[in-house]
């Protein structure tokens, strides 16, 4: 039975855990949205999201904004290669509504995983 859960063992918690990511990863981007992503010693994808209060102010549209990315990747996790992936929200992503995220985020999931099996 496939599980869709999003559990501890599935996101980027310490600053070791994001730091390789930042050093030399594949990446994915839109105008509101850039991953980044490296291959990872797990059998499962692990995601981590930045969302700096310089592009997004206000702390329910941050939190919106996680939410959302968070909910995408739990639903495609399946689909994705073993991979660290960071999400780093751009300026103008508090102006998409939930649908639109979604829609974005799914987007850059394909794009992102087509990127790591080419590499």
């Amino acid at each position: 039975m496939v599980r869709y859960t999003f559990s501890r063992e599935l996101r980027l918690l310490t600053p070791g855990d994001f730091k390789p990511v930042f050093a030399n990863p594949v990446r994915a981007a839109s105008p509101q949205l850039t991953l980044l992503a490296i291959p990872n010693g797990h059998d499962h994808p692990r995601l981590g999201l930045t969302v700096a209060k310089k592009h997004v102010k206000k702390a329910c549209r941050r939190n919106r904004i996680k939410r959302v990315v968070r909910d995408s990747f739990r639903l495609q996790q399946h689909q994705l290669p073993a991979v660290d992936i960071v999400v780093i929200a751009k300026k103008g992503v508090d102006e998409l509504d939930n649908a639109a995220l979604h829609k974005l985020t799914e987007k850059l999931w394909r794009k992102l995983s087509r990127r790591c099996n080419e590499s």
